[in-house]
């Protein structure tokens, strides 16, 4: 006698069991051996199969089996051969749980090659700006009080020569080719000291500024300090709130004289004057000038102020634009030549 084979339903493998164990206690009657040879339906979408009244599952297919016969065989082999499909399958699903994995591996690295790429691509460009930003930012400003000897610097830095000068009411500029061996240039504005007229001039040169060349008078400076502490100050203060910081130098010009004082010496005159601007300045805000920022300090707050708390390097050297033996003489700017050549 030939079973056939029902097709089991789409329910889930938790209901097909549980209708299984409660059609199987409630047809406990089925255990008589004259009855093993019947089909039930249990009433449920599920068919089970009884075998010595136990129920027992096929994958795919449900149905009762006598022991031995022909049936039991074809059950067997149907049994082995959904056994053999779901061995395939459950290698299938290996293979894509094994892909998913290297992919969740792979997809970190991945992204983390892709943000180091992108990182590198961003720094380019951004270095490529600022380079062609600085590098259009050829000026060197010549700044000081009247008279410390910035357009003979201007002179002689250009021509090598001796000339008289005068004060100017004017900024005058040039182009300077820099004593280097990549044979770059920068252009140098000498911008007058007059006092009423000097902060007007910083304020149209400073933002194409690739360098500050402050000029003190060493001979004149004991009885000067006030005022170019006063004058350096404010350079700074625009210096810093620019957003590419200029180089700095202050350049102590005239040591061809006896009494000039060393760069050391004017170095910490500045500091202790430029200390006590900046305690008068912060107390009372409203006597800065309007194009300055009242809140801006130079130097660390509750300490002196030194050039070394500036966010920008300022650097001193000594220099003389006359010269050592009269007006025929050799200027004595060979390390203002290279500080020159070292920026550009």
């Amino acid at each position: 006698m030939s079973v056939s084979l029902i097709p089991v339903s789409g329910s889930s493998v938790f209901r097909r069991e549980r209708s299984v164990q409660e059609n199987y206690n409630y047809h406990q009657d089925l255990r008589d051996p004259g009855l093993r040879r019947r089909k039930y339906n249990l009433g449920t979408t599920t068919p089970v199969m009884l075998r010595f009244g136990r129920p027992r599952r096929a994958e795919g297919h449900v149905a009762f089996v006598v022991p031995g016969s022909k049936s039991s065989a074809m059950a067997s082999a149907d049994s082995r051969r959904m056994g053999n499909g779901d061995s395939v399958g459950g290698a299938f699903q290996l293979y894509l749980d094994s892909l998913r994995q290297e992919l969740r591996q792979k997809d970190p690295t991945l992204l983390s090659v892709v943000v180091a790429l992108v990182a590198v691509l961003l720094t380019l460009v951004f270095w490529k700006f600022i380079r062609s930003r600085r590098s259009s930012q050829r000026a060197v400003l010549l700044v000081g009080l009247c008279d410390s000897g910035k357009t003979l610097l201007f002179v002689r830095l250009l021509t090598g020569l001796y000339r008289d000068t005068q004060t100017s009411i004017t900024d005058s500029s040039a182009v300077y080719r820099v004593n280097n061996n990549r044979g770059t240039s920068l252009t140098l504005i000498d911008l007058p000291g007059h006092e009423s007229l000097r902060l007007q001039f910083l304020e149209r040169f400073k933002a194409s500024a690739r360098a500050v060349v402050f000029v003190v008078d060493s001979a004149a400076f004991q009885r000067e300090v006030k005022d170019v502490a006063e004058f350096l100050y404010q350079v700074l203060l625009d210096s810093i709130g620019l957003k590419n910081t200029p180089s700095f130098l202050i350049a102590c010009n005239k040591q061809d004289i006896t009494m000039a004082k060393s760069a050391k010496l004017i170095q910490q005159q500045l500091e202790k004057e430029i200390n006590t601007l900046r305690v008068t300045r912060s107390a009372a805000p409203s006597i800065l000038d309007s194009s300055s920022t009242a809140t801006a300090q130079l130097g660390k707050k509750g300490k002196e102020f030194e050039f070394s708390q500036l966010p920008l390097k300022v650097e001193f050297l000594e220099c003389s634009a006359k010269g050592g033996r009269g007006d025929a003489g050799s200027a004595d700017i060979q390390d203002l030549e290279k500080w020159l050549a070292k920026i550009a």
